[in-house]
């Protein structure tokens, strides 16, 4: 009998790969939640994985039971979800290119580990830049598209609708929009697909009527998404609230088999006329990872917007090739 059947059916074990800010602070949130049955922080930092996984076990009589802990490869053989939040730092005068390939390296050093121990899990890539190592981790490890997924765009969106909330007066649990292309300064708002309950955006302005300029407004808000993490960085160094949270959102999707439209980093193979490339698009995310892609109807802008984006994804990957 394998180690899942003896935990038995509701058994959930996610592995995070990196316990900096951004592993330590998803790891945290997803304890809160209680999801996970079983929790293991990996990093190849000596003593950074069980500090962190120590700290928030001493909280754990106030949460769910947890098996929460510092672990190591072998703990991908009976995990359902692996995050990767691992990476390198930029060092003073790096090019891009070369933290680029400095961060490939890791990354292919962490899949080969996965492999090894014939792992059945969903990976979930959240190192950036996450489009390109998205689409690194499936073309290394040949896995089928659907186990393998990035972070893609989720908390770009999530800043898209709290945004858009403030604006509006509504309740950010009542705006439904999404960003599409890469995580980076090309991606796009799809506007088309941003409603109000129910209301497409368009008609909910026309009754609303509290902008002198929608159209610079537009751009406003969306240019605020771009540019937030930025400014986060500038007040305190980094970010991992967010991410923390949206990942919380991505891997309670997998575990619960919720079926939930999240827009993940995939890779594309004809949905919306583009191929061999991972960039965010509305996907259906349940237990075998990406259910479906949803090559919804946008404007022509915004498939012109999202095929400048994923040029820019294309030429940095024939630059690495």
């Amino acid at each position: 009998m394998d180690t899942i059947s003896r935990q038995g059916a509701n058994f959930r074990k996610v592995v995070v790969v990196g316990a900096g800010d951004v592993g330590a602070s998803f790891a945290y949130a997803l304890a809160q939640d209680g999801v996970a049955s079983e929790i293991a922080l990996v990093d190849a930092r000596p003593g950074l994985a069980e500090g962190q996984a120590l700290d928030m076990a001493h909280g754990l009589p106030f949460l769910t039971p947890t098996n929460l802990h510092a672990g190591d490869p072998a703990d991908y053989a009976n995990a359902d979800v692996i995050v990767i939040t691992a990476g390198a730092k930029q060092k003073p005068d790096e090019s891009r290119l070369n933290l680029l390939a400095r961060n490939i390296a890791i990354i292919k050093s962490i899949m080969d580990e996965i492999i090894a121990q014939q792992s059945p899990a969903v990976i979930v890539v959240v190192s950036n830049p996450v489009d390109i190592l998205t689409y690194v981790v499936q073309q290394h490890s040949g896995w089928p598209r659907e186990r393998i997924l990035g972070s893609g765009t989720v908390l770009d969106s999530a800043r898209f609708r709290y945004l858009l909330s403030r604006h509006c007066g509504v309740d950010v649990r009542n705006m439904h929009a999404y960003i599409l292309g890469e995580h980076g300064d090309s991606e796009i708002a799809a506007w088309s697909m941003t409603h109000v309950a129910g209301m497409p955006m368009i008609d909910y302005c026309a009754i609303c009527r509290e902008c002198e300029d929608w159209t610079k407004t537009r751009e406003d808000i969306v240019e605020q998404v771009r540019r937030s993490a930025y400014h986060i960085i500038d007040y305190k160094g980094s970010t991992c609230y967010g991410i923390g949270l949206a990942l919380v959102r991505i891997v309670g999707a997998i575990l619960r088999d919720e079926h939930s439209v999240l827009t993940v980093s995939c890779r594309l193979d004809g949905e919306y006329g583009l191929r061999d490339v991972c960039l965010s698009v509305p996907c259906v995310v349940s237990r075998q990872g990406i259910q479906r892609i949803i090559a919804g109807k946008l404007t022509e802008g915004e498939m012109d917007g999202l095929a400048r984006s994923a040029a820019v994804l294309r030429q940095t990957l024939d630059e690495i090739a």
